[in-house]
């Protein structure tokens, strides 16, 4: 059934996505994460069109469209997450692990990276 609670996506804090439990948390000062206005402008854009096309989609399940239809209305949604996701990468890499390697945590900032992709890569 459509919408069951079976269906729901579980939810996950950004506290919890990017730093597993808090109590493993093996920082011994948080990090900022600091996005150029330019950047954090871009992103939300992007993030506000996935979001409209989402609404796009559910409208059509609940006009009964045709399920091929919808199909590619979802792969599309699909394909502009990857690229946020891509685009969010790639600002990590250059920021935040550059950050790291001259401040000497490395190790901890990509052991962080990779728990994050582990939950991002199926």
């Amino acid at each position: 059934m459509i919408g069951s609670d079976s269906d729901r996506i579980p939810s996950v804090s950004v506290s919890d996505r990017h730093h597993g439990d808090a109590s493993n948390h093996s920082h011994s000062h948080p990090h900022p994460h600091v996005h150029s206005d330019e950047s954090l402008r871009r992103i939300i854009n992007r993030l506000s069109r996935i979001e409209g096309h989402i609404r796009g989609v559910k409208n059509m399940v609940q006009e009964s469209r045709p399920c091929p239809d919808v199909l590619v209305q979802i792969a599309a949604v699909r394909g502009a997450l990857d690229r946020v996701a891509r685009i969010i990468l790639d600002e990590h890499l250059t920021e935040c692990i550059a950050r790291a390697a001259k401040e000497g945590n490395i190790d901890v900032e990509i052991e962080e990276l990779k728990a994050a992709l582990d939950r991002f890569i199926p």
